[in-house]
């Protein structure tokens, strides 16, 4: 699992990003702007930054600068300019990589990823929360020693929330992230595979916390 900063000023957009690489295994750190972004890599080590040219107070091609002379990370750039004197200037400010919207996500994250193993930082194999232990290559997961069987979908659901512990979803977030943003159901689909997920899961399913009116989140149990 790498830690990756998205600097992004359009919220969708940003959204999106963090959505994919959380999905990849990733812990995602956000920015509206670049001076956001440069305090934040003052006080956390970052693997690999996403990076928006054009933002407002400070353009991308300054925060790579800036951001290249406090790190080695990768960089990958994103801009909807595709000129070749555009793609230069952003290498020679220090980017790894560069994406012209718009784009794959998809595509985004297969970058991401291979840019992370170049660096020497492969994303996590295996993630264990408590009793919890849960194998992206294989989509395999155990509770307390046991395999648990799940459906594609419930898998995708507690991925996402084992890959952001702590962190409050709302039932609308959750339907969008695993169900896709074109799903024609409603929020007691979340519902449905919670209870599912907690009943399969036995003990280990008190991990999976509702917060009423607010949605779900993860928390580590003994």
């Amino acid at each position: 699992m790498a830690n990756i900063l998205i600097v992004e000023d359009e919220k969708a957009m940003q959204d999106i990003i963090a959505e994919y690489m959380q999905k990849g295994g990733h812990t995602c750190f956000t920015a509206d702007d670049g001076i956001d972004a440069l305090a934040i890599l003052k006080n956390s080590p970052m693997d690999l930054i996403i990076l928006d040219i054009m933002m407002p107070h400070l353009d991308g091609f300054s925060v790579c600068r800036s951001a290249r002379e406090m790190s080695d990370s990768p960089i990958i750039l994103l801009t909807a300019k595709s000129t070749e004197d555009d793609k230069l200037k952003g290498y020679d400010c220090g980017a790894d990589d560069y994406m012209t919207k718009p784009f794959s996500p998809r595509i985004l994250l297969a970058k991401a990823d291979a840019l992370l193993r170049r660096s020497g930082c492969a994303p996590l194999k295996t993630v264990n929360a408590g009793s919890i232990t849960l194998q992206p290559a294989s989509q395999k997961v155990w509770a307390n020693g046991r395999e648990i069987s799940l459906t594609f979908k419930e898998y995708e659901l507690l991925s996402y929330l084992m890959s952001n512990p702590g962190q409050v979803f709302g039932r609308e977030q959750l339907l969008n992230h695993v169900w896709g943003y074109d799903f024609e159901g409603t929020t007691r689909t979340v519902d449905t595979h919670i209870k599912t997920l907690r009943h399969k899961l036995g003990d280990a399913g008190r991990s999976i916390v509702t917060l009423i009116r607010s949605g779900y989140k993860f928390e580590v149990t003994p």
